[in-house]
């Protein structure tokens, strides 16, 4: 008879029982509500789009005035120069985006590039319009593309802005209401550049030259030549301003707001709520190299000041209130201050990186342009010596094969084959064990009423064997760095977003559609999102039930339900995450059957899998087979 410890199995019973309230909890009221916000969002916007698609071509079109309160606040005090961030003031009556690019009698200036389409507004010169050209808003390729910025009469004003402060109030500078005149006519392209001029009218001359690339950087030169008759002192400044917090992914393993490189202190992170406090904002003086500005899952917006000019920076946001209806959010950075006597001139870069946080490119230009610690907008997490070698795994794989899915599936060989030897000793280890069964449970039996001496007797046979008790385990514990490193690749970085696999996958980095209580859409309805298991999922689940039915039964039952049961909390715990995780974990549960059955062979084990089939699925049967046959009788 097999005896076992009551007050284990009862312990060990109630930290199933909890673990499941706690996956089917968070299941339920975090993971598929969040998912359902995120998925009612994308179909709002995509309407909303959709009415605005008419308006919103990225044409030349005339502009929308500047919003009150958006050019600098009350004029500085000589010595306590400060960059604007008075909140942007939004119309009693709401308009849509197109309208806001199209209101007012300013011109604007279009933005044709193979990445970004938009313009830029004579009246500002703000860059405040920018669509991202080569991403959409949805795996469906008629979705509409992801606005970036957006003009601060739109309903989510963000927008990058570059200028000067003055040491004295009488000096007039460009503002938000400033209209500069365009050199030419040509569009911003990344062969033509664009040149605004505005001048004080009373001596002081500005000119802007805006330029870009094919991708996502562009480069503000401005410049100031002074023919009045005194000296004037001047800031360039610029800054990016977000109005209103948008919707966040909300985990903890992505960071989203507030981000830079403040010189040699290094990487900062604000969450939109922590910008808000005053205690968690964050303000730098004497500064030489880094960039600051705010992110989002994909896309980020950041200021890259002249990496040999010393600057000051600011971090921070304001909270709802004080003529602004909803929260608002900047970083800006003041360069040192230059004299001018009459007859000299001054002139300064900027570059705005506004576009996707795509890994070759932001890397590319961190070692092109010597941008201090560039690299650090994606955020690759505390375990980065693990995530990054396998997402330039990931990313050689898939340009030989042409399919994120295939790398992936390919990157599980790999890793397989790299931790082979280990595996082997842990599946030897575990063969060896059954052979032992017998003389374990003579052990058990001897020594029942003394448990120390029964530990002492098993350890002691575990070493005259040469077996490591705690093997069995080591398979799991390989493969859970990679696992996270994986989602972490899956989830951050946008060469994974819409990346399709086959069949009815068509993003690896969202969770698989389907869902089994639907039988995978062959019925009409849909199901709550709770019970969205996917075929993916039920395939993982079912190949690590069949890895475990590799394995000798368990001698204690309790341990062998919860054996039993973990593939199917599993498949519920990984049904939220994405599908090219699912998918590594299936395909490698399939490699793990391969390789034990193999090395059990090796060792002469018998493979108890018939056995413990038919021991499964044996009441089941017995059951059917009762009710037949009474009713044959």
């Amino acid at each position: 008879m097999n005896q076992r410890d009551p007050d284990n199995s009862n312990n060990l019973m109630i930290a199933v029982a909890l673990s499941m309230i706690v996956l089917f909890a968070w299941q339920y009221f975090y993971a598929g509500p969040k998912m359902q916000a995120e998925q009612e969002r994308i179909a709002r916007e995509a309407e909303t789009a959709k009415k605005e698609q008419a308006g919103n071509t990225g044409a030349p079109v005339t502009g929308v005035p500047a919003a009150p309160g958006a050019s600098p606040v009350a004029p500085p005090s000589a010595g306590q120069q400060t960059v604007p961030s008075a909140p942007v003031a939004i119309p009693p009556k709401q308009v849509t985006r197109a309208e806001a690019l199209t209101a007012g009698s300013a011109q604007r200036v279009a933005i044709k590039t193979p990445s970004l389409i938009g313009s830029v507004p004579l009246t500002g010169g703000r860059l405040d319009d920018l669509v991202l050209a080569k991403y959409r808003d949805t795996a469906d390729p008629k979705s509409p593309n992801v606005e970036l910025l957006s003009p601060a009469s739109a309903p989510h004003p963000y927008f990058a802005e570059f200028g000067w402060v003055a040491d004295s109030p009488s000096v007039k500078v460009p503002a938000a209401d400033t209209v500069w005149t365009q050199d030419g006519t040509n569009a911003l392209t990344p062969e033509t550049p664009v040149k605004l001029t505005w001048a004080n009218g009373a001596g002081l001359t500005f000119k802007r030259t805006i330029a870009v690339d094919a991708d996502y950087m562009f480069t503000v030169t401005d410049s100031v030549e002074n023919a009045s008759a005194g000296d004037v002192k001047l800031y360039p400044y610029a800054r990016v301003h977000r109005y209103g917090t948008p919707l966040i992914q909300g985990f903890y393993i992505l960071h989203e707001g507030l981000i830079g490189v403040a010189g040699e202190q290094g990487l900062q992170e604000i969450t939109y709520a922590d910008a808000l406090k005053p205690d968690k904002q964050k303000s730098f003086q004497d500064l030489t190299g880094g960039w600051l500005g705010i992110t989002d899952k994909y896309w980020a917006t950041a200021l890259i000041p002249d990496q040999t000019v010393p600057y000051r920076a600011n971090l921070g946001g304001k909270p709802k209130g004080a003529g602004a209806s909803a929260e608002t959010y900047q970083t800006d950075f003041l360069a040192n201050g230059v004299s001018l006597a009459n007859g000299q001139s001054h002139a300064i870069s900027t570059r705005l990186y506004a576009g996707a946080k795509k890994v070759e490119l932001v890397e590319g230009y961190q070692d092109k342009l010597g941008i201090k610690q560039f690299d650090l907008m994606i955020d690759w997490g505390w375990f980065y010596f693990i995530t990054k070698p396998l997402f330039y795994l990931l990313d050689w794989l898939y340009k030989i094969l042409g399919n994120f899915g295939l790398a992936i599936l390919a990157t599980t060989v790999l890793v397989k084959a790299a931790f082979f030897p280990l595996a082997n000793k842990s599946y030897e280890s575990m063969a060896k064990m059954k052979k032992l069964q017998p003389q374990m449970e003579q052990l058990r039996e001897r020594y029942k009423d003394d448990k120390a001496r029964q530990q002492q007797e098993l350890m002691a046979l575990y070493q005259k064997e040469k077996i490591n008790p705690l093997a069995g385990c080591l398979p799991i514990l390989l493969q859970i760095p990679v696992f996270f490193a994986l989602y972490k690749v899956l989830f951050v970085t946008i060469d994974m977003r819409h990346a399709p696999f086959y069949g009815w996958i068509k993003d690896l980095s969202a969770p698989d559609p389907t869902s089994l209580f639907n039988l995978f859409g062959l019925l009409p309805y849909s199901v709550p999102m709770f019970f969205a298991i996917g075929a993916w999922p039920v395939i993982m689940g079912i190949t690590m039930w069949v890895q475990m039915q590799l394995n000798p039964k368990q001698p204690d039952p309790t341990q062998q339900m919860i054996f039993n049961w973990m593939p199917v909390l599993f498949t519920f715990l990984l049904a939220s995450f994405p599908a090219g995780l699912v998918i590594y974990w299936a395909w490698n549960n399939v490699l793990s059957i391969a390789q034990q059955s193999m090395i059990m062979k090796r060792q002469g084990t018998e493979i108890p899998l018939k056995q413990n089939l038919i021991a499964t699925f044996a009441p089941i049967a017995k059951l059917f087979g009762g009710g037949a046959g009474k009713a044959k009788k």
